[in-house]
């Protein structure tokens, strides 16, 4: 099998990196790296053959309409939030996060169950949301056995896109992203090392990519629509502009961050399957159990389902703050409306205590981002434009509080 892929300075670390977002406070926390699948051959070839090509066609578009702008400054600016494409070689093959030998792709408005056997009366195992990507086994009276992520199980075949189908939606959907390959990764203000500290970042989380490439101009176009004397304070600013290169810029949520490219991965990325665990309990009492485990049942109904900043619609479309809100009020809990009102109004527990149906608030200094604990490690939230209403890991990004409602 030959493969040929990009990878970008992968470097295993136990330092201590950098990233940033706005504002910032310094943390820190420990993650684990995630394991990669094994016992699966693949091809990519094809597939990256022709997500390069489409790379590079929008590439130029996108160079000549710049070239053609009237205001460049403005055209400088108006990109700073924009992702920003990989810049490759026609002789190089993109790095995919999904390997595979059959390609599946999820056509669902939101989620389809995993299960253990292939029986709709077999346990949920995990879940596939809209256009997450898998590796088809074989399929077998109607059900796909299919290895995503970490998850490995059968889903209803009608409900997959495959071969060809599956490869062209993959092309159209699949999102430049960036994997931590080192077991801690600091979040700081500004793309310097002498910048505050915003947050620590988790290997288990990929985080989609707003800028890969940092040229000079661009950063200083994002200084002076971003940067306030205070986070200037004690930087270098004419090292960190020679610097640039050397970064990206990420985004935690809907939140801009910056970090060293010598310990990110770069995948251009399918959403995967994330594991589902049917055991809500995690030391809840009896008497809140049974509520806890129907509040989480309820929440995963909308799995898939549009993020909308300042959006309050389990259906239309949430934000983070507005999604809990409105599970909570199904069963007859008032919350207020923002995250960090929603912090004051709940009851401090410790990691060590943490129960399904908790809160875990996010942020740097103040509450800005909140999500529903599912048990297992595990948040549902709603988190951003790009991924909507997602599971991740408790963990992936350090929580400012745990707060109980019950």
């Amino acid at each position: 099998m030959r493969r040929s892929i990009i990878k970008l300075t992968a470097v295993v670390a136990s330092a201590v990196v950098s990233l940033t977002v706005i504002p910032a406070v310094g943390r820190s926390v420990a993650v684990t790296n995630e394991k990669p699948m094994a016992g699966i051959t693949l091809s990519l070839e094809k597939y990256c053959d022709a997500v390069i090509a489409e790379v590079m066609r929008e590439e130029k578009e996108t160079a000549e309409k710049q070239d053609n702008s009237d205001n460049a400054d403005v055209s400088k600016v108006s990109d700073i939030t924009e992702p920003d494409e990989d810049n490759t070689s026609e002789t190089s093959h993109l790095k995919l996060n999904l390997v595979y030998d059959r390609l599946g792709v999820a056509d669902v408005d939101n989620y389809l169950n995993v299960r253990r056997g292939p029986s709709e009366n077999a346990k949920i195992i995990g879940k596939m949301t809209k256009n997450s990507g898998c590796n088809i086994y074989k399929i077998r009276k109607g059900w796909a056995k299919i290895v995503s992520g970490k998850v490995r199980g059968w889903v209803k075949a009608e409900y997959l896109l495959k071969d060809e189908a599956a490869e062209k939606k993959a092309k159209e959907v699949a999102t430049l992203r960036a994997t931590v390959n080192t077991e801690t990764l600091n979040v700081r203000t500004l793309p310097s090392t002498e910048s505050t500290i915003y947050d620590q970042i988790s290997a288990d989380e990929e985080y989609t990519v707003g800028k890969k490439n940092i040229t000079k101009e661009w950063l200083k176009a994002y200084m002076d629509k971003y940067a306030t004397k205070k986070m200037l304070r004690g930087i270098d600013v004419d090292r960190m502009y020679e610097d640039a290169a050397n970064w990206s810029m990420i985004k935690i949520d809907e939140e801009k961050a910056f970090v060293s490219k010598d310990f990110i991965e770069y995948t251009y990325n399918l959403n995967r399957a994330v594991t589902i665990s049917q055991n809500h309990s995690d030391g809840s009492s009896s008497g809140s159990s049974s509520t806890a485990a129907s509040i989480v049942d309820y929440a995963m109904q909308f799995l898939g389902n549009p993020y909308v900043w300042g959006g309050t619609s389990l259906t239309n479309g949430a934000d983070c703050s507005g999604f809990v809100m409105r599970i909570y009020e199904h069963f007859g809990y008032s919350l207020p409306r923002t995250s960090r009102a929603q912090a004051e109004a709940t009851r401090s527990v410790s990691s060590s205590e943490v129960q399904v149906g908790d809160l875990f608030f996010y942020g740097s200094g103040s509450v800005s981002h909140v999500a529903l604990y599912i048990g297992g490690g595990q948040i549902i939230h709603a988190s951003n434009a790009r991924d909507g209403i997602k599971i991740s890991s408790a963990y992936y990004r350090q929580p400012l509080k745990i707060g109980r409602v019950m």
